[in-house]
């Protein structure tokens, strides 16, 4: 029997006053912009540090990290929070602190100013990508990814701090929601970047299976979140999966096969020069499969409204007039290094660390 707290707020007598963190931009503006409108939300708070362009919600302009926010909440039901910092060339040490803070603060001024849910956004990234990883990963499955420098590492810290804070503040729901490589327009991650290059590196001896999250599907599943229809942890993507063949056949790209120890090794030596943003442990999800199954989701009756392959196509427009090697973006010299010849990524890393070696001699 679910308690009273957990019963949809749409079945409720008020619907709820929802607040989203991180509304002038990105997700956080994406997903107000579809809850503005909602008759499923009695009032819609804006919150971030300047006022965006969505209109007809309540703008309160102020920096997640605040130690008054609680004051700023105090209306508040329900709270989406998707003010964080996920740009690979940000500096890691700034950006982590930056997402733990805006964590913690939202956590803390939530249960303080008494609001009844909190939705937070991480990734399935957190499962781990592995060779042997099952296809696909049960929504339940546990947290392997490796704690590193990456984005990867803000994600495992951040659901630490949700854990901890549900010890700390019992009467506080938290919905954790795990989406898959998250595609569409101002998307910008270490996936989205394997495809601006002109080949696609795989890891000999395995199959990579690729699974999207269009950002319109997240919105909707975050709704749902919202609402209360679906609680705790929960995975976001599109059914099913591609397998490596058929994005290759999608794309018109065609794989570049190295061994694994070359592939990280090279990776991390390039991480330690400063050349690319991510750590070689990020390379994982761009070469072995961690495909999650949104069991909450599909019970709850959403279903997504793209499909892997619509997702890829999408990504494919998108990436036009972009090139990048190993996540790191390449300027148009660069890019024409890298195009030439059959060994393209050794190619382009080798012509990446010799001026890179240069610039650091002079």
């Amino acid at each position: 029997m679910q308690s009273e707290d957990l019963v949809p707020t749409s079945n409720r007598h008020r619907s709820p006053v929802i607040a989203v963190t991180g509304a002038a931009g990105g997700l956080g503006r994406a997903f107000l912009a579809h809850v503005a409108s909602s008759a499923d939300f009695r009032r819609v708070v804006a919150i971030d540090e300047q006022r965006g362009d969505v209109s007809d919600v309540t703008w309160r302009v102020i920096d997640v990290r605040d130690p008054l926010l609680a004051n700023r909440l105090s209306d508040i039901d329900v709270l989406v929070h998707l003010s964080a910092d996920y740009a690979l060339d940000a500096d890691p040490a700034e950006r982590r602190a930056y997402n733990l803070r805006a964590a913690q603060t939202v956590l803390t001024a939530s249960a303080a100013a008494r609001v009844r849910r909190v939705v937070v956004v991480t990734s399935a990234m957190v499962y781990g990508a592995a060779p042997d990883n099952p296809v696909p990963l049960p929504e339940d499955a546990p947290v392997t990814a490796e704690p590193d420098t990456g984005i990867v590492g803000d994600y495992l810290e951040i659901e630490a701090l949700v854990r901890r804070s549900l010890r700390s503040h019992p009467g506080l729901e938290v919905t954790v929601v795990r989406p898959a490589a998250v595609v569409g327009p101002g998307i910008d991650t270490v996936v989205t970047r394997h495809f601006e290059a002109p080949r696609l590196l795989t890891v000999k001896g395995c199959a990579q299976y690729w699974q999207f999250c269009h950002i319109d599907d997240l919105v909707t599943a975050l709704e749902l979140a919202a609402l209360g229809m679906v609680t705790g942890t929960v995975v976001v993507g599109c059914d099913g999966w591609l397998e490596q063949e058929q994005v290759e056949e999608i794309s018109g790209l065609r794989r570049f096969e190295l061994p694994a120890a070359l592939t990280f090794g090279t990776a991390q030596r390039l991480h330690r020069l400063g050349i690319t943003p991510a750590p070689a442990t990020d390379l994982h999800y761009v070469v072995y499969p961690w495909v999650a199954d949104g069991a909450s989701l599909r019970a709850a009756g959403w279903k997504p409204t793209w499909t892997n392959e619509a997702a890829l196509e999408q990504l494919l427009e998108l990436r036009e007039g972009k090139h990048a090697v190993v996540g790191r973006r390449l300027s148009g010299k660069e890019a024409t290094i890298t195009a030439a010849g059959a060994t393209v990524a050794v190619i382009g890393t080798a012509a990446i660390v010799r001026r890179a070696r240069r610039r650091r001699r002079l």
